[in-house]
């Protein structure tokens, strides 16, 4: 099994949904386009990525929002050294057709009280989803990785909080750990690295909003 040696998470650029959130009531999620801020976020993160991998190959999973095939195209990554699939389970969390900003507004003030792992959107998704189709890409992931000659880098171009749920669902997270941990930014990377002992390890912590809060049983 050709286990890669890194596994590359990336969160896509600045869009028009990140500085006004009104545009969803207007455009789909899923055709939003990165800012001037975005691509220029992409375009650095490019330069810091050709000069991790170098000359190695790369097998690359890009989200279908247009704003990830834009932010993988910005990062110029050499197209004799990349194999590109397009991957829908990596995709955004749902949150259902055009929104009413107002109730998005309303139903996000509920999932913080509920919980981001268990809040389900009223005609989108629950975190819990998206997990769902996470471990099932994982699945996907590994058995690739049965292939002698597979790239010893992946890159997954991808959202915050798919991001979170990947290292949830690799890491073993529980709901509470990943409950306490914040997005990365725009731009941001996460990397797990293949160590010496055949385990993985992540580059660098999420930042954390809170302490996870412990259901585990207790003892008198």
């Amino acid at each position: 099994m050709a286990r890669p040696r890194r596994i590359v998470l990336v969160r896509h650029g600045e869009s028009q949904g990140n500085v006004d959130d009104t545009v969803y009531e207007r455009e789909p999620d899923h055709a939003l386009a990165l800012t001037d801020r975005g691509c220029g976020q992409a375009e650095a993160l490019g330069k810091e990525l050709r000069a991790l991998f170098g000359r190695e190959r790369v097998s690359v999973y890009v989200s279908p929002y247009r704003r990830t095939h834009q932010t993988l195209q910005l990062l110029g990554l050499d197209p004799e050294l990349v194999r590109v699939r397009e991957e829908p389970r990596l995709r955004e969390q749902d949150w259902g057709n055009w929104q009413d900003r107002d109730d998005v507004l309303r139903q996000k003030e509920y999932r913080d009280t509920y919980g981001h792992f268990f809040y389900r959107f009223a005609q989108g998704e629950s975190g819990a989803d998206v997990y769902d189709r996470v471990g099932a890409f994982l699945e996907s992931l590994h058995r690739s990785f049965a292939d002698p000659d597979h790239p010893p880098n992946v890159l997954l171009v991808t959202h915050g909080l798919t991001m979170r749920l990947f290292c949830m669902r690799w890491f073993h997270w529980t709901v509470a750990e990943f409950e306490a941990l914040s997005n990365p930014g725009n731009g941001e990377t996460r990397v797990l690295e293949l160590g010496a002992d055949g385990k993985y390890t992540l580059d660098r912590p999420f930042e954390k909003w809170h302490e996870p809060r412990s259901y585990g049983a207790t003892s008198d």
